[in-house]
């Protein structure tokens, strides 16, 4: 007879009732082979006396065994493990059981090769170096969860709970229509704007809906690696052309539409990614007129517009757009923080809509609730509060990160002080390199990151991106102190 009191063990301090208990641990047993096809249980009466539970719990058991199709109830014969149970391969159960992992898939699938692993384990008491990212400890969280909770307490809020506009939330598209027009000098309405999950999205509908294999796109020598590798994730062949003190070269990109078809250009006008140059305006009317004439899009990704501490922002190429070849992409995450997952697409109508429709189908909707809080927090104006302090403390910061840089470590690196942004672009004197670097500083707690994205058209131009916004003065003399040590040590 099989040996239910040691096989079947129940905890009865588990929140799991002990009926879905004991019918998991005959799931398993039959699963195993050790109750095959055909087995009469035993009786539900014997079962609870051997383990000390009432009859009802057994019969509950059985009756869910049945209702999964595990066992078959027959009147007056007993319960048996249903006899139509096809046969496991046991061997590879049990090894697979006794080692407990799931790494190997039991099929076939299409790895991508073009975008990279990220393993993001972090140490403590280890800086890390980024390329420009928001300071998490100055998140107004008391203002948004104010306004959340004022949200998600009214009485109607029921009717946001459900499938919504793969849009986004009217209410937001309609305060981002007011807001971007009065502050980015867009003439826009509802129907040209799209919510995303941050900017990231807004790149990938735009390459899913302008790329094929072998279109041409056009992005600088120097350019944002995610963008890259959306294009190429599309087979699209990318066209690099230089970029200097003002931005893209404008010229390279008119000698290019004269000997062939240019279907798109990528371009971060305000800040250039990763230099931060400021693409200058006589590039930008030359751009828009070339997009007019050779009829491509240009993807303009404004990932920081906010972030100027020289002069008053530079209307985006949008602003300009007359003949509707920009398509114009920006978050609040890179403003609040990257936690809350905000962005718009703004482009034509027909565009819009069908990057709508192309959304519904990877992420049916956004958060309702996150995007009535976030129109709010924009309307009351609570976000320009959070930009005015936010800036004069990221400009202190910037301003402090470049003076050590220039006074402890102008020996190894060159770099110009940024108009705006929350990163500077650092090159490396050519005697090093930033593998050297990565191996030494990693023996001082400092991790220099994925270096080698800035570079992925293999110019050598020996630079990195090194974000200064989320570190605070003490963190910024910390960061400064191990990178001399390590330079230092690579050195001597």
């Amino acid at each position: 007879m099989f040996p239910y009191k040691t096989s079947l063990i129940l905890n009865r301090k588990s929140k799991e009732p002990l009926y879905l208990q004991l019918s998991n641990q005959f799931i398993n047993l039959i699963k195993e082979g050790k109750l095959t096809s055909g087995t009469k249980l035993i009786g539900s009466r014997s079962l609870a006396e051997l383990l000390n539970i009432h009859r009802k719990t057994v019969v509950s058991c059985y009756e869910e065994l049945s209702l999964q199709g595990w066992v078959e109830s027959i009147s007056k014969k007993g319960t048996f493990v249903h006899n139509n149970l096809p046969l496991l391969d046991q061997s590879k159960l049990i090894e697979a059981q006794s080692k407990n992992e799931k790494n190997k898939s039991g099929f076939t699938f299409y790895a991508n090769e073009i975008f990279p692993h990220k393993v993001s384990v972090k140490k403590e008491n280890t800086i890390y170096i980024n390329d420009g990212t928001s300071d998490g400890r100055l998140i107004p969280t008391e203002e948004i969860a104010r306004t959340y909770r004022r949200i998600a307490s009214k009485k109607n809020i029921y009717k946001e709970m459900g499938y919504g506009s793969t849009f986004g939330n009217d209410k937001l598209r309609l305060t981002l229509v007011e807001y971007l027009n009065t502050t980015r000098g867009l003439q826009i309405t509802k129907d040209n704007i799209l919510i995303t999950r941050g900017s990231q999205m807004g790149i990938w509908l735009s390459s899913q809906l302008l790329l094929k294999s072998k279109d041409v796109i056009v992005v600088g020598e120097t350019n944002y690696a995610s963008a890259d590798y959306n294009f190429l994730d599309q087979k699209a062949t990318l066209k690099r052309v230089a970029v200097d003190e003002n931005g893209l070269v404008i010229d390279q990109i008119e000698e290019l539409c004269k000997k062939q078809q240019i279907k798109a250009v990528y371009v971060t006008s305000h800040h250039h990614h990763p230099t931060t140059v400021t693409l200058s305006a006589e590039r930008r009317i030359h751009l828009l007129n070339l997009a007019k004439e050779y009829n491509f899009a240009i993807i303009e990704d404004d990932y920081d517009y906010d972030f100027n501490y020289n002069h008053a922002p530079i209307l985006p190429l949008a602003s300009h757009d007359n003949n509707g070849n920009v398509i114009y992409i920006g978050s609040i995450c890179k403003t609040v923080a990257p936690v809350f997952r905000i962005g718009y697409l703004i482009a034509s109508k027909e565009f819009v809509n069908e990057a709508a429709k192309l959304r519904g189908f990877v992420d049916r909707q956004g958060d309702a609730l996150l995007e009535l809080t976030f129109a709010d927090f924009i309307k009351s104006g609570d976000l320009d509060r959070h930009i005015r302090k936010v800036m004069k403390i990221y400009k202190q910061r910037r301003d402090l990160f470049c003076q050590l840089l220039k006074d402890k470590l102008s020996n190894y690196f060159e770099f110009k002080i940024p108009k705006g942004g929350m990163a500077v672009w650092v090159k490396l004197n050519k005697k090093y390199s930033w593998k050297q670097v990565e191996i030494e500083a990693r023996k001082h707690q400092l991790e220099i990151g994925e270096w080698q994205r800035y570079d992925l058209a293999n110019t050598k131009h020996n630079a990195i991106r090194i974000g200064f916004a989320s570190y605070n003065e003490e963190e910024i003399h910390k960061l400064i102190s191990a990178l001399k040590i390590t330079m230092i040590a690579i050195t001597n």
